[in-house]
């Protein structure tokens, strides 16, 4: 095993090598036997790094502690699915993971309808030495298959807050956005050289661009679900370093996929979008980094080491080798670039979009940097928390809503202020109307008021759109509301999925300024018998039980929980004392409604009879998640939107457009 795991890391590397060297090959000689031979390359690429995926699988699914990997991430009593998402866990069997998405995605593209496109040279090129690269990482310091001096009779096993379904998900799902950027910046390099400023490389990478965000935002999502339910702490984003990093990529992404829209329809941004594209690959890079560096603190972080010295190697080579293709080719793109020509228009209202989006990028950027940057100037390091990233992130995230109602309003070109007043009455109305409803029944903030007020306008803006639009269409097919719906969300599935895309962006805006404002936190110890008190809820604390399972020993408290007055149940927080871990696990007990969550910590406890409990009301949580959804649902829309004569989305992503 050792040795077949070993050969296909080096059989990676020689393959990710002579791919490059081929396509060079075929591009100077204009020679297609040379193209068809790397094509081979890139088929050997995939075949080798599922071979050894397969393999790191099965080790770790029987236990074979004679791997270095195995053993720290794995144990006998290890449940098999968390043995196998172990695939994930650290530093080796994340950067195969990686390497086996990007060799599939290569793989999708160079054997897709467009392979025979002039550009596939190229892009085969860029990510076969993305590819090469993380072979030659595996080898140097992050290899898989290492063996262990000596066997260990069992495995230190998996953290336990890693024992958990977000597990299984949240790597993969993030780790599929991170590797889908290298696509479009692929394509983007590749036109550039070709110096082909069309448009064309947009429409190719399109679903790409947007498959890439569609697994950002769920690994972002059930990053925060899972925090939310595992770390103990009642929250659901830290802004954490690591946090911060994947969420960088989303903000640049989100500006390049309303940016592009005025490309392919005026021609314009095209130094922009390209300077998009290139920054949310870097910025891929640039996580993985910080996950791989220990340069900063990070309860997400794999650790130190030298892997983090060659991410940053590779990424400033990266950079520079971008840098210069853009230099050379910038008096073509500035040639035929062509000027926004009102500032009162849908392309002008999609570049403050831009702007704003890339301020907050920035700002998260200094904010996750500055530690390491007071640290190398003046050798202490000044930690940023979350106060800062709050203060600084919530206007911002106030203007983007803002701008998200009133976008949809105004017209391509040149637009009346006329015509955008009435359109937007309507909308606005309806905000101020809950603004003024959320102050007479006693909300207090002043803020969260006006962030709420402008969600309820930004919603209703968008529900307007869709009114007028299913009207219009009623009136003149004389259809049904829901088939009127459907027919016109088929008719342009871009568009108003993008709209759905942004109902739930409305409903998570919601939960996040209910949440972070209007939360109820109480920490009190109670003996038997005794109530807890919070909201509209009353706890009693019936008493305290222990148990084994699975060799753990599990700590439970039983509470019966009124609300309102009336009995709903029981909740039963929760430590788990694993056998191969010193720490307790924190299991959150959480009961829900449509309005807040009952969030509920074991902290500690003196004995069976008295305990101390850490209790939360949290509004609108919930929405956060069904906002999510929605989220995802829009983007399923737009990403097979298009023709109406679509065979599918599986049809659509293998042809790589």
């Amino acid at each position: 095993m050792y040795l077949i795991g070993n050969i296909t890391l080096y059989l990676g590397i020689v393959i990710a090598a002579y791919t490059i060297i081929a396509n060079v090959i075929g591009i100077r000689k204009q020679n297609n036997k040379w193209i068809e031979s790397a094509r081979g390359g890139v088929l050997s690429l995939l075949f080798v790094s599922l071979i050894a995926s397969f393999l790191l699988l099965y080790l770790l699914g029987t236990s074979q502690f004679q791997f270095e990997y195995v053993a720290a991430y794995t144990s006998h009593n290890l449940p098999m699915v968390y043995k196998l998402t172990a695939f994930w866990a650290g530093n080796a069997g994340s950067l195969l993971l990686w390497t086996v998405l990007l060799s599939v995605y290569t793989a999708m593209l160079v054997f897709s309808k467009e392979k025979q496109n002039s550009m596939m040279p190229y892009v085969s090129s860029i990510l076969s030495l993305n590819i090469l690269f993380f072979f030659v990482v595996m080898i140097l310091g992050g290899n898989p298959f290492a063996m262990t001096e000596t066997i260990p009779a069992d495995g230190k096993g998996l953290n336990p807050m890693l024992q958990h379904p977000g597990m299984i998900l949240h790597p993969v799902t993030l780790y599929l956005g991170y590797v889908g950027l290298a696509v479009p910046f692929a394509f983007a390099i590749g036109a550039l050289i070709l110096r082909r400023m069309d448009a064309e490389w947009i429409k190719l990478t399109r679903r790409w661009t947007i498959t890439a965000w569609l697994f950002l935002t769920l690994g972002n999502m059930i990053g925060g679900w899972w925090a939310y339910l595992e770390l103990g702490w009642g929250g659901y984003w830290a802004w954490d370093p690591v946090e911060n990093a994947s969420f960088l990529p989303w903000l640049t992404v989100s500006a390049f996929l309303h940016s592009v829209m005025i490309q392919e329809r005026k021609g314009m941004l095209k130094t922009w979008n390209i300077s998009l594209v290139i920054l949310s690959y870097l910025l891929t890079l640039f996580g993985t980094f910080l996950v791989r560096s220990g340069v900063l603190t990070s309860v997400h972080a794999f650790g130190s080491g030298p892997l983090g010295t060659y991410f940053l190697i590779f990424m400033a080579f990266m950079m520079l080798f971008s840098i210069y293709i853009v230099i050379s080719r910038y008096q073509l793109i500035k040639k035929e670039s062509i000027p926004i020509e009102s500032y009162f228009s849908k392309e002008s209202s999609f570049l403050l979009n831009n702007l704003i989006l890339v301020a907050g990028a920035f700002a998260v950027f200094w904010g996750t940097m500055y530690p390491l940057i007071s640290e190398s100037l003046k050798g202490t390091k000044i930690n940023v928390g979350a106060p800062y990233f709050n203060s600084v992130m919530a206007p911002i995230l106030l203007l983007l809503l803002l701008l998200m109602a009133v976008c949809p309003l105004i017209a391509w070109q040149k637009a009346t202020v006329d015509r955008f007043l009435k359109n937007a009455i309507w909308p606005f109305a309806v905000g101020v109307l809950a603004a003024i409803i959320l102050v007479v029944v006693g909300v207090k903030g002043t803020f969260a008021i006006i962030g709420l007020a402008s969600t309820v306008f930004m919603f209703a803006t968008h529900v307007q759109e869709f009114l007028q639009g299913t009207r219009a269409r009623m009136k003149a097919t004389k259809e049904n509301i829901a088939k009127a719906i459907y027919k016109l969300t088929r008719k342009n599935q871009r568009r108003y999925g993008g709209y759905i895309v942004h109902i739930g962006i409305a409903l998570i805006a919601i939960g996040v300024i209910s949440s972070h404002a209007y939360p109820e936190d109480i920490l009190k110890t109670v003996e038997r018998g005794e109530n807890i008190a919070i909201g509209d809820y009353v706890l009693t604390f019936n008493g305290l039980t222990e148990q084994t399972e699975n060799g753990n020993g599990i700590v439970t408290a039983d509470l019966k929980v009124d609300y309102n007055g009336k009995n709903v149940g029981s909740i039963n927080p929760e430590k788990i004392f694993y056998e191969t871990w010193p720490e307790p696990s924190t299991e959150v007990a959480i009961k829900t409604n449509w309005k807040e969550d009952l969030y509920v910590v074991l902290s500690s406890w003196e004995n069976s009879e008295k305990i101390t409990l850490q209790v939360k009301v949290n509004p609108f949580v919930s929405w956060i998640w069904i906002g999510g959804g929605i989220m995802v649902f829009g983007t399923a829309i737009a990403l097979i939107g298009g023709r109406t004569n679509s065979t599918g989305l599986l049809k659509a992503f293998r042809a790589g457009r």
